[in-house]
């Protein structure tokens, strides 16, 4: 058995790093192995699974959440957010890189879309950056590395997926994230800030004319994504709504956004719509292939194959901690944070439970590490999301480059969260106390 698991596991990664879709494939291998070494009978079970993730109250959050993206994206708030901003930071050496960074950190609260975030910054700050004497490195690597913010900051779409999968509170994992996307953001500033101290050639300060932006202006530009992210994290952590009440509160939010900045009209709202539902089935098509790649990867023991070799690791509990982290970054130089969350993550989580180890902590660790899969070479989205809007003198290259820092600075913060694991656990503890929980 244990060459039958081994061989199925492999099977999948050949024919995901061949190209195909990951929600067939998985499926597809999942009816392969479980007729041949199973039986048909073994598959009675898989039409409740299915059902189960599809009647999920849960999981509605997540085409709420994502149509409140994309309408966001279309409302015009993230050219207002980096024209404001880089007007406040642009006198500043790394005050343009600076203002990236936190319009990223705003777009991550309010829109979470990772590739609509890179693309729309990297339209529009790019060319201003480079028009600016910025590096092609610097500026390509802020962008794209800003871009995946909204893969930790709430509401986030995989803290929604992971605590589906590994059974941890939607709400906690939001709280909990919270303090670990500020210590990025700020680890991300000061990295622009010292580099361009010690190099200013690759950071230069703007000097601005005709800067004549008012405090109403800068409130008006500012307040209305600041009020929606209060109004959905603020709903959740007050205990006034659950995640998924709280998305339709945000969905409800990026229209009423939309139509303040003119821009909810028919054709808007439609192409909104189609691309919620396309992503949407995507995500839930990948989780029911997943769904039944696990029910046969543990029916031939895969699962009892992976807790003997994880329990005889050294060093116990942090020795599995240490395995699963790496596992994680470097399948997520080959596969996308979907495939590794529906496929890896199952199987980790019970060896976690096993270990003893806070489930909350581990998801949000998984998470930012899941996060520095969208900036890995060779096949990290941000990559070519940027890369896709770049002007022709940035190349692939100076992406590659770029992004290298951020991806350090993002492995330095999974190493302090492992160190301390109150820079998670204690603001969700705090408000379960003030909720009376």
């Amino acid at each position: 058995m244990t060459i039958i698991v081994i061989l199925m596991f492999l099977s999948l990664m050949l024919l995901l790093l061949l190209g195909y879709p990951v929600a067939f494939t998985s499926g597809f291998i999942a009816l392969v192995f479980g007729i041949i070494f199973l039986g048909v009978d073994f598959f009675t079970l898989l039409p409740l699974r299915i059902w189960g993730i599809l009647t999920n109250f849960t999981l509605l959050a997540v085409p709420l959440f994502i149509f409140m993206g994309v309408i966001l994206d279309r409302s015009g708030i993230a050219e207002d957010l980096l024209e404001t901003m880089g007007k406040l930071c642009g006198r500043l050496n790394g005050g343009l890189a600076l203002s990236v960074v936190i319009v990223g950190a705003m777009l991550a609260a309010t829109t979470g879309v990772v590739g609509a975030t890179v693309v729309t910054m990297g339209i529009i700050a790019l060319p201003t950056m480079l028009k600016h004497n910025y590096s092609a490195s610097l500026a390509s690597g802020t962008i794209a590395a800003s871009g995946t913010l909204g893969q930790i900051i709430p509401p986030s779409i995989i803290l929604i997926l992971l605590g589906d999968v590994m059974g941890v509170p939607v709400g906690r994992l939001f709280v909990g994230a919270i303090i670990p996307g500020l210590l990025l953001v700020i680890l991300f500033m000061l990295y622009i800030v010292i580099y361009s101290k010690y190099k200013p050639n690759v950071a230069p300060a703007l000097n601005l004319e005709n800067n004549n932006l008012k405090p109403i202006q800068l409130l008006g530009i500012i307040f209305p994504p600041l009020l929606l992210i209060f109004a959905v994290l603020g709903s959740i952590f007050l205990g006034i709504a659950t995640p998924t009440e709280s998305a339709a509160i945000g969905a409800i939010g990026a229209l009423i956004l939309a139509s303040c900045h003119k821009r909810l009209h028919l054709k808007n709202l439609n192409e909104s719509m189609q691309h919620t539902t396309k992503l949407t089935s995507m995500v839930f098509m990948i989780l029911i292939g997943a769904t039944a790649f696990g029910l046969v990867f543990r029916g031939i023991g895969g699962d009892k194959l992976v807790m003997d070799v994880m329990s005889n690791l050294p060093a116990g509990a942090w020795g599995f901690l240490f395995i699963s982290m790496l596992l994680i970054f470097i399948l997520g130089f080959f596969l996308d944070f979907l495939q590794i969350c529906f496929i890896v993550i199952p199987i980790l989580a019970p060896i976690a439970v096993e270990f003893e180890i806070d489930l909350l902590w581990f998801a949000i660790l998984i998470a930012i590490n899941l996060q520095t899969s969208f900036l890995t070479p060779p096949f990290g989205f941000s990559l070519f999301y940027l890369k896709a809007v770049a002007p022709p003198s940035v190349d692939i290259k100076n992406i590659y480059s770029g992004v290298l820092p951020f991806v350090l600075l993002q492995l330095i913060t999974i190493a302090l969260l492992m160190l301390i694991p109150d820079l998670i656990i204690w603001l969700p503890n705090l408000m379960d106390e003030i909720n009376g929980l």
